[in-house]
């Protein structure tokens, strides 16, 4: 299949018993058995849920692998792929990334003598030096929350499998509508599918999509053992949403590339980070491991002042100032004060995440509407 046709029938078939087109909603917590060890192939809701199952097989299908796993949220995915490591191993990380990824690093598995190692890794060579006889996993995420910065994933994995490393890839800002890293060698996809793949701000919820099949025996073991497992109405609501990823991420795109060179144009506005410009840095990776550029991006004011940054966060109209990204409407965030505010503030300036910096996630409005609201906020 084509990838719109594929992203509108993965995972779902029409119910056996009733015909309906969607897949019900399986709200239970147990299932009954024929005899001792003799069922359906369901036991227990924290282990299996058909509604579940369903959106599993659909994230495996949209990510072009064979496996997928479905979570209460994007952290607890990313708690499972920390947890296939021993104390002494070692992680390398991409210095500018979610600040809830690093506060669970920092703050959770470093006391469990788990060693992270935070480098630039827009340069596959800062990867490749620092790893060591000790590394376990390299994390990725690309483009990065909130510099936009893009990373290599194809030159990362030919090192992580020449080191016997694992490569796990965050791909929650491009969504597998226009980047699948397992197609590029990662060994792991990890999402939080509250945002493009539910895409309408109403579910939380996180995703592991793998090949290996004793990668996905390992971590559909920790999943049911930890038991941080979505419960059938909030997968409902994902497959639900991944039914129009496709058309929702085409409008995203056109929107953010109009902003963007809207923001870029302004006299008022600094930089703008978004990977679509040419000139950007990792603008020649983006354009050959990507379909697209997506609608996040990121600016500074010319001046760099903080109070007009925090005069422009509070003056918008439709842009809604709020944590999250990847829904149907526009969101503005600070991301010093609100999802990067975990990382220590010498470390964020460091990254070039400076206390000005205001963060967009470009909504599937009209776009002229959606200038108007940010060049009267701006003014």
């Amino acid at each position: 299949m084509k990838l719109a046709t594929k992203i509108i029938h993965a995972g779902t078939e029409p119910d056996p018993g009733t015909g309906a087109i969607m897949t019900p909603i399986f709200q239970t917590s147990t299932y009954v058995q024929e005899a001792p060890g003799k069922n359906k192939g369901f036991e227990y809701a924290r282990s299996q849920n058909p509604t579940r199952k369903a959106l599993e097989e659909a994230l495996a299908q949209i990510e072009n692998g064979r496996h997928g796993l479905a979570f209460s949220s994007g952290v607890a995915a990313t708690d499972a792929v920390i947890k296939l490591l021993l104390p002494g191993d070692e992680v390398i990380a991409a210095s500018d990334m979610y600040g809830g990824t690093y506060r669970l690093f920092t703050k959770v598995f470093e006391k469990f003598g788990i060693r992270f190692i935070y480098v630039d890794t827009t340069d596959p060579e800062n990867v490749k030096n620092a790893i060591t006889s000790k590394t376990k996993l390299i994390w990725l995420e690309t483009p990065t929350n909130p510099l936009m910065n893009i990373s290599d994933i194809r030159a990362i994995a030919d090192i992580a499998k020449t080191a016997g490393c694992l490569l796990c890839v965050d791909n929650t800002f491009a969504s597998p509508y226009l980047q699948n890293p397992l197609d590029l060698g990662a060994d792991i996809v990890m999402h939080s599918s509250t945002k493009y793949l539910g895409g309408h701000s109403d579910v939380i919820q996180g995703a592991l999509v793998m090949n290996d099949d004793t990668l996905r025996e390992h971590l559909y073991f920790i999943q049911k053992s930890c038991g941080a497992v979505p419960g059938p109405m909030d997968c409902f609501l994902v497959l639900r949403g991944i039914k129009t990823l496709h058309l929702r991420m085409q409008r995203h795109c056109e929107n953010g590339e109009k902003i963007a060179n809207w923001l870029r144009n302004h006299p008022k506005v600094g930089k703008v980070y978004w990977c679509g410009f040419q000139d950007h840095p990792g603008y020649a990776v983006a354009s050959r491991q990507m379909r697209g550029f997506g609608g996040m991006m990121s600016f500074e004011l010319k001046d760099d002042n903080t109070d007009k940054a925090m005069a422009v966060l509070s003056s918008t109209k439709i842009f809604a100032l709020a944590e999250s990204l990847g829904g149907v409407e526009s969101l503005i965030n600070h991301p010093a004060t609100m999802t990067h505010a975990s990382i220590p503030r010498e470390e964020r300036i460091r990254n070039g995440l400076t206390d000005s910096l205001i963060r967009l996630s470009v909504g599937v409005e009209d776009a002229d509407d959606l200038i108007s609201d940010l060049e009267q906020a701006i003014g």
